[in-house]
């Protein structure tokens, strides 16, 4: 779903020093690595599917997941012929996005790699996706740099990001009061907003297409959310095992809370709406 060890500062917030990337990097595997993040993850796919719908996959196109995940970008490529390389910084979840693909008879290669420091030549791809992914890489130029560097010119880019104001984003700044975010780093929900995108790939895109949409999570109610999220999702594991049992009971009823007020499946259920904005960038030719 997403790739933070914490919440996120406020979207508006600039850092002022330069922050310790490796450090907030380590962070983010141990916390990625830590519960099941394939149990949640694969409610996402619809989401990989409309990505390469919106991205126009097409038979034969090299195609590059980064931040892949369980990898629900990787196999809706795939599924449509594509010959998909499927990369993340956690071996665990490349781990999940295999056995998935060799359960559909995909033909995919995985491998470990990190979105700010790509192991491919430029220009390697016809397209690169990342379904709330990349967004959480803590240098937001460098990873941005990266993407556009892989796809060769005329290429695209297919993004899906939590929007600030979304269910997600409101999760993260809930978490936030409870335990503060790496200081210095701009906040992934950054990329969930139309003019943050159009200054990271402004000047090297000839064009940037967006959408809102929603993804619908379904629960049986807000307590099993919470229990299959602090059990599985690495960031919220984290942020429960770093509190006291005072902390912990706060935490989840202000969850709870947040829950509640989103759902709109009334008391026989939980239907939460989180906004995402996905987005196309086509790279400029020279």
């Amino acid at each position: 779903m997403d790739k933070s060890t914490q919440s996120t500062p406020s979207v508006t917030t600039r850092p002022s020093a330069a922050p310790d990337f490796a450090a907030i990097k380590g962070r983010q595997q141990a916390a990625w690595a830590s519960g099941d993040f394939a149990v949640i993850g694969v409610t996402l796919q619809i989401v990989g599917e409309t990505l390469a719908e919106a991205a126009d996959i097409r038979a034969g196109e090299t195609v590059l997941d980064v931040a892949a995940g369980n990898g629900n970008a990787t196999l809706a490529a795939a599924r449509r012929f594509a010959r998909v390389t499927s990369t993340d910084y956690v071996l665990a979840l490349l781990d999940k996005g295999r056995a998935r693909a060799d359960a559909e008879g995909l033909q995919v290669e995985f491998r470990v790699a990190d979105a700010e420091d790509l192991p491919f030549p430029a220009g390697a791809f016809d397209v690169a996706l990342s379904t709330y992914g990349v967004m959480f890489a803590p240098d937001h130029v460098r990873s941005a740099g990266e993407l556009m560097r892989v796809v060769r010119e005329g290429g695209r880019i297919g993004l899906a990001s939590w929007t600030p104001d979304s269910f997600i984003g409101q999760l993260f700044k809930t978490i936030g009061k409870y335990v503060p975010p790496p200081a210095g780093v701009m906040s992934p929900l950054l990329w969930g907003t139309e003019a943050y995108l159009g200054e990271l790939f402004g000047d090297a895109a000839a064009d940037i297409r967006t959408t809102r949409r929603n993804f619908l999570m379904r629960y049986a109610s807000p307590a099993h959310w919470v229990q299959i999220f602090r059990d599985y999702y690495g960031p919220v594991y984290k942020a429960f095992g770093a509190l006291d049992a005072h902390g912990q009971a706060a935490l989840e009823h202000d969850i709870i809370t947040l829950l509640e007020r989103f759902n709109t499946a009334g008391k026989a259920s939980l239907v939460v709406p989180s906004e995402y904005l996905e987005a196309v960038i086509i790279k400029r030719s020279a």
